[in-house]
């Protein structure tokens, strides 16, 4: 039986180090981010209903959509950004779930599904296990203004408009504190990998 793993953390958190380091290892790592990009290209059928709700001001000249100006009209409406949603997240857990069902009919025996917002979106149910990647909030911030160049007046509105990381830590089955070294990182994501393994076999 494969194990299916939910990737989560919090902005700045350091989840993408931790995917990288998966990838590293041979383990399929199936990203939310990418395959939202991929579901509204041209040509797919969430990109038709996007343009037909939301009109052909939204595309660039080559036809795709711009992200910014779909960005800028949804950053500040709900209703749309509603629908944008219901349009887009089935597309993209449809192809999730495809690519999770072929890694795991290869026979591979950990596949990882990385959803930014797995417990905003109330998505685990997608998965058998979650694995949250914690920092504190210091950490957090610091991070974040030096990774995006934030004033700590944006970085604080970015991190504050998603759940707090200390309310993830009870609903997940493991955490792996990246307040230190990647070194440290590391050795966690090991220790956890050498344990689901021995309990597979």
């Amino acid at each position: 039986m494969a194990l299916v793993l939910g990737l989560t953390g919090g902005i700045a958190s350091g989840k993408s180090t931790v995917s990288n380091l998966l990838k590293e290892k041979g383990i399929t790592v199936i990203d939310a981010d990418l395959e939202a990009r991929n579901a509204v290209e041209k040509g797919e059928e969430a990109y038709q209903e996007v343009v037909h709700y939301f009109g052909e001001e939204i595309l660039m000249e080559d036809g795709s959509i711009d992200r910014a100006k779909l960005g800028a009209i949804i950053f500040n409406d709900k209703e749309k950004r509603l629908v944008l949603n219901k349009i887009v997240h089935p597309a993209v857990r449809k192809r999730m779930l495809d690519k999770k069902e072929r890694a795991i009919e290869n026979g591979e025996a950990i596949v990882v599904l990385d959803i930014p917002l797995l417990f905003e979106s109330n998505l685990s149910y997608l998965v058998d296990k979650v694995l949250l990647i914690y920092v504190d909030k210091d950490t957090q911030l610091k991070r974040l203004i030096e990774r995006n160049n934030f004033s700590e007046e944006e970085a604080k509105a970015r991190i504050d408009s998603q759940m707090p990381l200390s309310d993830k830590v009870s609903l997940a089955n493991f955490v792996i504190d990246n307040n230190g070294s990647i070194e440290e990182t590391k050795l966690q994501l090991n220790q956890l990998l050498n344990k689901w393994i021995e309990k597979m076999n």
